[in-house]
Formats: C-alpha cells, sequence, structure tokens
C-alpha cells in the first residue's frame, strides 16, 4: 500500500482496534507484529495479555502505555472482557509458541473476534482443523502471517506466472537456510532456541516446521500450483537436540512438475537466505530474499533482466505492496505491513457486507496453515520411511 493510499484510507475510517496475545519483553516477534500494525496507520494497540506470568503481563503492558484496566493476564480472561466491552477490541493479533496458537485463537474466535496468528497455526493437523471450522462458524476474519507473501516482487512474480509469462511450470527450488543454531544454543539460555527446539511448545517440527513450511508456502503461492507429494530426509546434526534441524526433500506437483526444497538452520555462512528458483517453458525467474526488491526474469534465448520494485517493469501487485521510492529497500517490516493492511481492508469490508478488493485473496488463511500441517505431518511420516513419496491431502 502507498503512502498517499494508507493515508487516505485512514482518512476515511476510524484506526481497527487491535489487541495482542504475547510479545510482551523480551519477546521479539511481538514488535515486529506492532510496527507492521502502525506501518499504514491502520491500527490502534489498545488492550493486551502480553505474558504468561502476571507480573511482567502488567509490566509489559505499562511499557506500551496501555489502560491498567486493559492489561490482562490472561488470553481467556481478555477475551470475554473485550467482547463485552462497546469499545473492545475488533481484531486480536496472537505472536506466541506455537503450542498456544489453537487455544488462543478458538477463545477470540468464539467471543465474535477477528484474529491475526503467527504461523504456524498450531502444532498438530488436528488442531488445525478445528480452527479451520471455528473459522468458518464464527465468519471472522482469521489471517496467517506467512509474511514473505506480503513482499512486492514476490506478488510480482506471482502475477508474472498467472499471466503466463513463464509457460508451463516444470521446475520450482525453494531454499530457507540459516546458520542460527549451528551450536547448541538452547542449552545457553537463548530463549528462541529454547521453545522453537521443544516439541511440547513447537510442535513436531524443528526447522520443518520453522521455516521450511515458509519456503513450501511461498512456493505454491508463487507458482499457484498444490505440491501432491514429497519424498523426504529430516536430520538433527547437533547432538541432543530433540527436533529436526536440516530438512532436504523432493516435490511432485499437481501439474506435473518437479521440485527440491531444503531449509537448514546449521547452514555456516546463511543468514536469512530464503530463495526460489521457478522455471517453465518460457523462460526462469530467480528471487532471493536478503535482496527483496530485485527478481530475475530470463527468458529463454534472451538475456537476464532485474526487475525492482520500483522500476517500470513492476505491475499491479508489487505496485499495491509498495510504500516508498525506487532504490530504497522493503522488505521483512513492510511484508508483514502488508499483510496487516489487506487485513484491515478484508475485515471493514466484512464488517459492511461487501466485497473486499481482490488483494485480500492474496492473505494467507487458516485454510493454508492447515495445509501447512499436512505438509509437515507428510514430511515427517515419508523421513520415517526411509524417504518414501508420500501423498499430500488435496483438501
Amino acid at each position: 500500500m502507498t503512502i498517499e493510499a494508507a493515508n487516505a484510507v485512514g482518512a476515511r475510517e476510524p484506526r481497527l482496534k487491535l489487541g495482542m496475545v504475547g510479545g510482551g519483553r523480551g519477546a521479539f516477534i511481538g514488535a515486529v507484529h506492532r510496527i507492521a500494525a502502525r506501518l499504514d496507520d491502520q491500527y490502534e494497540l489498545v488492550a493486551g495479555a502480553l505474558a504468561s506470568e502476571a507480573e511482567r503481563a502488567i509490566a509489559s503492558a505499562a511499557d506500551l502505555g496501555l489502560s491498567p484496566r486493559r492489561a490482562y493476564t490472561d488470553f481467556r480472561t481478555m477475551a470475554r472482557a473485550e467482547a463485552e466491552r462497546q469499545d473492545g477490541i475488533e481484531v486480536v493479533a496472537i505472536v506466541t509458541p506455537n503450542h498456544l496458537h489453537h487455544p488462543i485463537a478458538r477463545a477470540f474466535l468464539e467471543a465474535g473476534i477477528h484474529v491475526i496468528c503467527d504461523k504456524p497455526i498450531s502444532r498438530t493437523v488436528e488442531e488445525a482443523e478445528d480452527l479451520v471450522r471455528a473459522v468458518a462458524e464464527s465468519g471472522k476474519v482469521f489471517v496467517l502471517t506467512h509474511n514473505y507473501t506480503g513482499y512486492p516482487m514476490i506478488r510480482h512474480a506471482r502475477e508474472m506466472i498467472a499471466a503466463g509469462e513463464l509457460g508451463r511450470i516444470r521446475v520450482v527450488q525453494a531454499e530457507y537456510p540459516q546458520e542460527w543454531l549451528t551450536t547448541p544454543l538452547e542449552r545457553m539460555g537463548q530463549k528462541q532456541a529454547e521453545w522453537r527446539t521443544d516439541p511440547g511448545r513447537s510442535g513436531a517440527g524443528g526447522c520443518l516446521g520453522d521455516i521450511g513450511t515458509h519456503a513450501f508456502n511461498l512456493a505454491e503461492f508463487v507458482v499457484g500450483l498444490r505440491v501432491e507429494q514429497v519424498a523426504a530426509e529430516l536430520t538433527t546434526f547437533v547432538e541432543g537436540r530433540r527436533l529436526d534441524d536440516n530438512v532436504q526433500m523432493m516435490l511432485r506437483f499437481d501439474n506435473g512438475a518437479r521440485g527440491a526444497l531444503w531449509s537448514s538452520q546449521v547452514a555456516p555462512g546463511h543468514e536469512n537466505g530464503l530463495q526460489l528458483r521457478i522455471y517453465g517453458e518460457k523462460g526462469g525467474l530467480y528471487w532471493h530474499q536478503e535482496r527483496p526488491g530485485d527478481l530475475r526474469f530470463t527468458p529463454y534465448g534472451k538475456p537476464p533482466q532485474t526487475l525492482t520494485r520500483g522500476g517500470p517493469a513492476a505491475g499491479f501487485a508489487a505496485a499495491h505492496a509498495t510504500r516508498i521510492p525506487a532504490g530504497h529497500p522493503e522488505g521483512y517490516l513492510e511484508g508483514f505491513a502488508q499483510l496487516y493492511a489487506d487485513t484491515a481492508a478484508l475485515i471493514r469490508a466484512r464488517e459492511a457486507g461487501r466485497a473486499p478488493d481482490a488483494s485480500a485473496a492474496l492473505l494467507p488463511t487458516a485454510e493454508d496453515g492447515l495445509r501447512a500441517m499436512r505438509f509437515i505431518s507428510a514430511v515427517i511420516e515419508s523421513s520415517r520411511n526411509d524417504s518414501a513419496w508420500t501423498a499430500l491431502p488435496a483438501r
């Protein structure tokens, strides 16, 4: 969303009242969500249950200037109280460890409150299936923050492929290497490492659930195809670690395309190396998250072109997700912000009983979250069966 468009929307309609569960003192992702929510001036944070410990929850709320009357010490009390207030929150952001996503989302959906949830949607397929049903029964908006789907050139790549500029897709290569868990940080008091390597809080997939699902989601989002089967191997390289820290797999897509996915958190030299390579009959695309404003396009038989976020080749989808002039980098925070901006538009359309803007169709949903959980389940099953080809349910 451009600055001009954001300001115009803000002038016409009041900010949405936002609550947050999790994200208090010492949390990383809560600040990311708060910045994203404010970037386009579409939300005002007014309430929160920001930590599981009462003292830290109250102190965290004070840090953010929340009213003491709306600083809650547990999410269930918050959902009930905010639903009863005339000026209660309209939407809640869930930014807790994975094992809490399902019960928190369910509590707020049952209270009639829209939900923005950090990924993954849950720990298990069964929890995800339950949330899909709960969303349908509630009639409320549920958005999962696969933030990379909000990047301008990712949306442009999707637009190019949908328009047939690459022809029939043949090969899809997705990678997401990181280095941060090369050593056993979870045994050194590092909070993020502790819960992300704990199956009780993270779920059955370690690296697979944390970043492998990002690569999977992004590949399907961009090419508009579904993975039908996986042949995978999960590895835990760090001794004593309870979950995988490296994932490699082959992919079969529903149009006959083939692919591969590698994600690792023990790859020295890679900070956040999410990248896609996509090849069709007419040409190829390459995108790297660490240079998010560039998209390399190579029409078959012609020299490569570097398409840029603010350049003349960028189409409507990229322009919709762009805020600042060409040459100024946009990336991680703006990707989150784009999901928040599009969610605001979707909520307003839903509450007004009108059709939403087409961009709202690009938001990751509860169904996308369920698909990611089924992907995790299929990968684990394949790995346990000596990398046998394993099907993903179509729905």
